[in-house]
């Protein structure tokens, strides 16, 4: 099986990566390409690295990484300039460039939004099986509907979407152990002695999660990293506790120096666990606190592998408490690590995806 797996990546992270490595923007696309996979912002290039390992040829492109893009346009004679860039018709001519060069069996879009029907359809005319994976709030039904099977980390979704007439099927998020290899080699730093939220700080986004953590943190210890930081009060705990952002290794090293990492899900996971962060904060080996969860049970134990709360009370005694507990965190984290690395590492999930894939597109 041969794959274009076709992903996105946030603005704010691509410039930042671009700024903070002057000249690569004129460097070869593989260069690019293998200097982003390099930071592991998201899931990377873990989805076409472990189908490899497993056998199936996989190939990786970020779509609106402009200078990433437009050195792999240049390299294979298409003419785009910067400002054809900001065309979106031009931004899917060179994904359709790139699946007419690969041919690959299955198109596999991470990000449902981008592509429009049109390059959706041309996708098909190749040949190509065209499959979404979504954990956001979703497209309208037309465009869900121009996938051939649409995979999700939401439980619920997949039976709305196929009330809706799109085939689902339910594939959750998991952490890769490449991580691990990369933060051996960084210098020992002391411990801090608070707990560590790393993501999305916005108010409106979202509201509810984030207020609960801000809070705790008016009662425990908490810094925070991430954006959206300005649209807290300068005496919020948010804001004197900010300590900046952190994208792929740099949120990694921020979970892994903090005794404890605290979780909080978005509006759309409702009442299911489903995020990044439970595997990547348990896969660096930090003890999580994350939101009760009706089906969090299948992916860990409470109380043994990961600490549960549901109000801002809990949470800021939970934090409280195992900043206290040397010994007893140290064994949560420890049960939860071995869990995510023996059950929801990337290569189980790419075997997992394999035979969804194989199942439900004969």
């Amino acid at each position: 099986m041969r794959s274009l797996i076709v992903d996105t990546c946030y603005p704010a992270f691509l410039r930042d990566h671009y700024e903070a490595r002057p000249g690569l923007r004129e460097r070869s696309y593989d260069e690019q390409w293998r200097a982003l996979m390099d930071t592991f912002f998201g899931t990377a290039d873990s989805y076409s690295y472990h189908l490899g390992i497993i056998g199936h040829e996989a190939n990786e492109v970020v779509a609106n990484c402009a200078p990433m893009q437009l050195a792999w346009a240049r390299e294979h004679g298409l003419r785009l300039g910067r400002w054809a860039w900001q065309r979106q018709s031009n931004r899917e001519a060179v994904v359709l460039a790139q699946a007419e060069e690969l041919r690959p069996d299955i198109v596999y879009v991470q990000d449902l939004h981008f592509l429009g029907l049109g390059a959706l359809a041309r996708l098909r005319s190749l040949g190509s099986r065209v499959v979404g994976q979504i954990a956001s709030a979703p497209p309208l039904p037309r465009k869900l509907r121009a996938f051939e099977l649409v995979l999700t980390s939401f439980p619920h979704y997949v039976s709305a979407f196929r009330r809706l007439g799109v085939r689902s099927e339910y594939l959750r998020i998991g952490f890769d152990k490449r991580v691990l290899s990369r933060l051996e080699h960084d210098p020992p730093g002391s411990p801090g002695r608070a707990a560590v939220f790393v993501g999305a700080l916005n108010r409106r986004r979202h509201r509810t999660g984030n207020a609960i953590i801000a809070e705790a943190a008016a009662r425990a210890p908490v810094d925070f990293w991430g954006y959206g930081a300005r649209g807290w009060s300068a005496d919020s705990p948010v804001r004197r506790n900010y300590r900046g952002e952190a994208w792929g290794l740099d949120m990694y090293r921020a979970l892994r120096a903090a005794p404890i990492a605290i979780n909080r899900h978005i509006r759309e996971a409702g009442d299911f666990a489903n995020n990044m962060r439970l595997y990547e904060a348990t896969g660096v080996g930090t003890m999580l606190i994350t939101d009760a969860k009706r089906n969090l049970s299948e992916l860990f134990a409470p109380g043994r592998e990961v600490v549960t709360y549901t109000t801002p009370g809990e949470l800021a005694d939970a934090v409280n408490h195992y900043l206290a507990q040397d010994e007893e965190r140290e064994a949560i984290a420890r049960a939860g690590q071995a869990r995510t690395l023996g059950e929801h590492t990337y290569r189980h999930r790419m075997e997992e995806l394999v035979s969804i894939l194989e199942q439900s597109l004969p």
